[in-house]
């Protein structure tokens, strides 16, 4: 299928509704027998190694709970060297680069406005000039996600938004997407300034959960910004949370704060607690 019919597909389909019945369809138990060959079908079709599960596939009663797996212990060490940024999650590099003029790198030709993507016009402030980077975690990826340094979590927003979804035609084609699409954006403060940590939904991502709070994304509730009294500690590598189906993650850093590894660019693969930036 060509990026035109499918982006023609993907307008007439109802996202959110879509969306809906996917995360029920996900938790939803089912006999064990069509459950497990139904996981082992989604392994082969995906190449997802199944020997990195914390578990065997038994061990998880709904499509679901084995989506959202946890790895074996020690599969993901962490760069512990105190100027290491690390990747927060399993995924390939969709764009990174310099914040200009309140706007990041989509694809070619089009660009997303910070301040809408943070709902946040005067935080967006923070980060400009600074530096951002874009990961995709695709359905065979382990799909938690961890914090690239050291810090505390202050707060967090949640954006509802668009359900569109985040593969390299609707990246190419859909205006400012991330900005559109919802999102739950946690804020840490670490010795490098203030990080801004979006989770972006998609199409059958039907929940974002997050790993510090009791926050559970697309169960009808509407904005909501939330300022810690008392800040969460995160360590690097810390859970920040997890995606009920695949998506995107998106950091953001203040000015001055980072050098990119030279190895990224556009679809290169990371890993969970790889190097993937220098504190300057």
């Amino acid at each position: 299928m060509n990026d035109s019919t499918f982006m023609t597909m993907m307008r007439l389909l109802p996202k959110s509704a879509l969306s809906t019945a996917v995360g029920l369809a996900t938790r939803a138990p089912v006999p064990a027998a069509l459950h497990q060959a139904a996981v082992r079908w989604f392994a082969k079709q995906y190449r997802v190694n199944l020997d990195e599960a914390e578990g065997p596939i038994e061990q998880y009663p709904t499509f679901g709970q084995f989506f959202t797996r946890r790895l074996k212990p020690g599969l993901r060490p962490m760069d512990e060297a105190a100027e290491a940024i690390v990747s927060p999650c399993d995924g390939a590099i969709s764009q990174l680069g310099t914040i200009d003029a309140g706007r990041c790198l989509q694809a070619k030709g089009i660009s997303f406005p910070v301040d809408k993507l943070l709902g946040d016009a005067r935080r967006a402030l923070e980060f400009e000039g600074g530096s951002f980077a874009t990961i995709y975690l695709s359905p065979r990826d382990y799909h938690r996600f961890h914090s690239p340094v050291e810090g505390r979590v202050t707060g967090y927003s949640y954006l509802p938004g668009a359900f569109w979804p985040v593969n390299q035609a609707s990246v190419r084609s859909v205006d400012a997407l991330f900005a559109i699409n919802e999102r739950l954006v946690t804020w840490l403060d670490t010795p490098m300034g203030t990080v801004a940590y979006i989770a972006v939904g998609a199409t059958c991502v039907s929940r974002i959960h997050a790993a510090y709070d009791a926050v559970v994304t697309h169960t009808g509730q509407g904005q909501k910004v939330q300022t810690y009294e008392r800040a969460i500690p995160m360590p690097k590598g810390g859970e920040i949370g997890m995606f009920e189906m695949g998506s995107t993650v998106i950091l953001l850093f203040q000015k001055g704060k980072l050098t990119w590894d030279a190895s990224l660019s556009p679809d290169v693969p990371v890993r969970l607690g790889q190097r993937i930036a220098t504190r300057t």
